[in-house]
């Protein structure tokens, strides 16, 4: 299967046109000429589960693109032909390419980035001046340091219908008065106790675009906390959306990414089964769930990412390309902390002065 790449000369010039998230067209930085994203189709498709398990999905879902892989963190990120060497995205790590190819599922849908790198670095910097205890370095050098890389990161969702019977106990509170001696006194007390009785029943639940990264490079409470998605606004794949940004190649297969989903719709089956149950408490014992007509999609969600070294360690930021919420390692400014503590401790001695002077002033009894 040939490598896909992607171009989008300019007519006018004949530069590269890259996707502007603010005007949602394709505009060349050289001549300033723009072109409308033609639409790429009119739904975004499921695909079958079990067929991509048992390798039998059709040729043209299937793609070969060029990728370096990062020896750091293991990220494999898209390159365009002329690209020989950068820094990862993710880490920073400097990376050579090797014209790598990385045979996959192809995306089905994306949403595209809503607003530029200019907006996203102010929603950084903004959150780094939130935090309490950040260096003043660290903000500075976001400030002025190299741009934010717009990453298209790689997504599973999971649709499926689950039906699962369970057995378990339904818990009931009740009071009894209780006699109990205190300062050497009789008083009657409630006592809360609880009343079991075995119950069984069934629960159903359709599960719709439950999300999976399908990325290792980040950590994953980064990426959860930029949830949630507006998948209803996603849109059939087109390359166009890409022009002038990377794609991450998934590193999570198919199959894994299935099994955190099970993970996930288990949780939500169990919330049901408690709902169900009722009662003041439960008690689930078993569980058994049946699915069926499980589809998937491979999806592509913009991310803004910022990875700086910084007196020898490296701290990375995520800023969700949708909504400019933003997530990322905690730094700490030692002297900030020194100096607050040290703030801290003479509060503390001050305040205690002006109470032994006050009880100097007015002697007890007075």
């Amino acid at each position: 299967m040939p490598i896909e790449e992607h171009r989008f000369p300019c007519d006018a010039c004949g530069s590269d046109l890259r996707f502007d998230p603010t005007a949602g067209t394709l505009t060349c930085d050289h001549c300033g000429n723009t072109d409308t994203i033609v639409p790429g189709g009119d739904a975004v498709v499921e695909l079958d589960f079990r067929r991509a398990v048992q390798a039998k999905l059709p040729e043209a879902e299937m793609e070969e693109t060029r990728v370096a892989g990062c020896p750091n963190c293991g990220a494999q990120v898209e390159f365009n032909a002329d690209v020989h060497s950068a820094e990862c995205p993710f880490c920073a790590t400097p990376v050579v390419t090797d014209t790598g190819a990385h045979r996959h599922i192809k995306p089905k849908g994306l949403l595209p980035f809503a607003f530029d790198e200019r907006t996203a670095r102010t929603a950084m910097t903004d959150w780094l001046g939130s935090l309490w205890f950040a260096p003043n370095g660290l903000q500075e050098y976001a400030r002025k340091g190299r741009k934010l890389s717009g990453i298209y990161v790689p997504y599973w969702t999971f649709d499926a219908d689950t039906k699962s019977a369970y057995t378990g106990q339904r818990g009931t509170h009740y009071y009894e008065n209780r006699t109990v001696m205190r300062d050497g006194k009789r008083q009657t007390v409630r006592v809360r106790k609880t009343r079991w009785r075995n119950v069984r029943g069934r629960v159903a639940r359709w599960f719709d675009d439950v999300l999976v990264l399908a990325s290792k490079s980040l950590p994953r409470k980064f990426t959860e906390s930029l949830e949630p998605w507006d998948l209803a606004e996603m849109r059939p794949y087109n390359p166009e959306f890409l022009a002038g940004f990377r794609a991450e190649g998934y590193t999570v297969e198919l199959v894994d990414g299935y099994d955190d989903a099970r993970a996930k719709m288990h949780q939500i089956i169990l919330r049901d089964i408690r709902f169900d149950i009722g009662g003041d408490e439960q008690r689930i014992s078993n569980v058994k769930t049946d699915v069926s007509d499980v589809t998937f999609k491979h999806i592509l969600l913009p991310v803004w990412l910022a990875a700086y070294k910084y007196r020898g360690k490296t701290f990375r930021f995520v800023v969700n390309g949708r909504t400019g919420r933003v997530q990322g390692e905690r730094p700490y400014s030692f002297w900030k902390i020194f100096f607050a503590v040290v703030l801290g401790l003479l509060l503390a001695a001050g305040v205690g002065y002006v109470l032994a002077m006050n009880q100097d002033a007015f002697p007890q009894g007075f």
